[in-house]
């Protein structure tokens, strides 16, 4: 088990991610636990992953209501560790979520501008 994101906590070093293989697996079948996450990014990331074809199997569980972290099993096929789709998949998740947001940020400066626009010709 290996800690690969760090994030301080009231005080305290807390692991953000962690990544964990069975003892006698390879590096092709992983479980990621996400700590403070839950069926927001779960499902969202789970989606993301699954479309890549080397991908075999990815799903995720929460542990527990009261604990708000996820685990994350990711299996590939062939030669590829299973870190790489799940990298991959956070940056496709992150420029899908910049493009909603773009896109919000533009939805919301237009409909100023037109509400401007009818305020000017009012008067």
């Amino acid at each position: 088990m290996s800690g690969l994101k760090t994030s301080m906590a009231e005080g305290e070093r807390k692991t953000a991610l962690e990544m964990v293989q069975a003892a006698g697996t390879d590096r092709h079948c992983v479980t990621f636990v996400l700590h403070e996450e839950d069926h927001t990014l779960g499902n969202s990331l789970r989606y993301m992953i699954m479309k890549n074809p080397e991908v075999e199997f990815c799903g995720y569980t929460t542990t527990h209501p009261s604990e708000s972290k996820i685990n994350l099993r990711i299996q590939t096929r062939g030669a590829l560790p299973a870190v790489e789709p799940f990298q991959r998949g956070l940056n496709e998740l992150l420029n899908v979520c910049q493009h909603v947001l773009d896109k919000f940020e533009a939805s919301i400066k237009e409909y100023k501008d037109q509400k401007a626009s009818r305020n000017e010709s009012t008067f």
